[in-house]
């Protein structure tokens, strides 16, 4: 209670504050039940998946206690052959990647380094894909999805192939896993099997581009938004599955979301918190004790880590 005049009490009703409180009154606090299904379509190497990354965080933060939310691989590259993967685009061959991803991370400001695909060009997203099935099946989602994150950080911004065994046990084994073995396991056929699944899943849902969000009310009905949108999209869709207008949780505090999430970019911050980018560095100095994060600086754009 934040009135002023909580000292003052009302002598008829024995109400201390505010005097026109009722006296008996209905309150429910019960979290509204996960009426939606949103289902994500995506692979661990799409680009705009990775420009998206800012504008999703938000729109899970303060919405997604109205839905379930459902990762499903896509299936980006399965393997580079002898003619082209993507015409429509100018995509024939690994190096052709470099110049899309390098746009993709200067018009989003997600950093996108992209010199891996002419030094260690990644053969296929298939085996980080079965890495997140395998970690989603034995685990939860929750990890399943650090782990897409970590990965996405490891290939973008800082140039790591995450074919590579060795990488993906890396980035498995920071998550407090045995890399090895599940890595191991991915390669098995439960691991296709599994990425197959998805494959099935994301046909009957009509996804054929990334990213896809869809979202499907209790009728069956629903939306489908491809490509990467501002948060306003996303919100109206939601709106249009509902039937009603939702209701915005408050914004993590940006300790908590630091740490929680272990790194974030500017660009992400600004996107949560409405902040400009001139405005980052007085924001984060106001709002985070001075010994519990690091700013350092990649392909021009700032990134803020916890202080282990």
């Amino acid at each position: 209670m934040t009135n002023n005049n909580n000292m003052i009490c009302d002598v008829e009703t024995g109400i201390c504050g505010d005097a026109q409180e009722k006296d008996i009154e209905f309150i429910d606090l019960n979290q509204p039940k996960k009426s939606i299904e949103v289902y994500y379509v995506t692979d661990p190497i799409c680009s705009h998946c990775w420009a998206l990354e800012p504008v999703l965080h938000r729109f899970k933060e303060q919405y997604g206690y109205y839905f379930n939310f459902h990762v499903i691989m896509g299936g980006l590259l399965e393997k580079w052959g002898g003619g082209p993967v993507d015409p429509a685009n100018g995509i024939s061959g690994p190096q052709d990647v470099a110049g899309h991803w390098r746009e993709v991370g200067e018009q989003s400001r997600m950093p996108i380094d992209g010199t891996i695909w002419y030094d260690n060009p990644i053969q296929s997203s298939f085996p980080p894909s079965r890495v997140f099935k395998v970690i989603q099946k034995d685990y939860h989602d929750a990890l399943a999805y650090e782990y897409l994150r970590r990965a996405r950080e490891a290939v973008f911004a800082f140039n790591r192939n995450i074919a590579d065994p060795s990488v993906m046990v890396d980035i498995v084994n920071k998550l407090g896993l045995n890399g090895e073995a599940i890595i191991n396991k991915a390669e098995q056929t439960i691991g296709q099997q599994l990425l197959s699944e998805d494959f099935a899943l994301a046909g009957r849902l009509g996804a054929r581009g990334f990213p896809t969000i869809i979202m499907i009310n209790e009728e069956n009905k629903g939306i489908k938004i491809v490509g990467t949108r501002p948060l306003e999209y996303y919100v109206d869709g939601l709106k249009k599955v509902l039937n009603e207008e939702p209701q915005p949780k408050e914004q993590p505090s940006i300790s908590s979301l630091l740490e929680n999430e272990k790194l974030l970019f500017s660009k992400e911050i600004e996107v949560m918190y409405d902040v400009e980018k001139k405005d980052i560095p007085n924001f984060v100095e106001k709002n985070l004790s001075p010994n519990s994060y690091q700013v350092k600086q990649i392909l021009g754009e700032s990134y803020f880590t916890t202080i282990k």
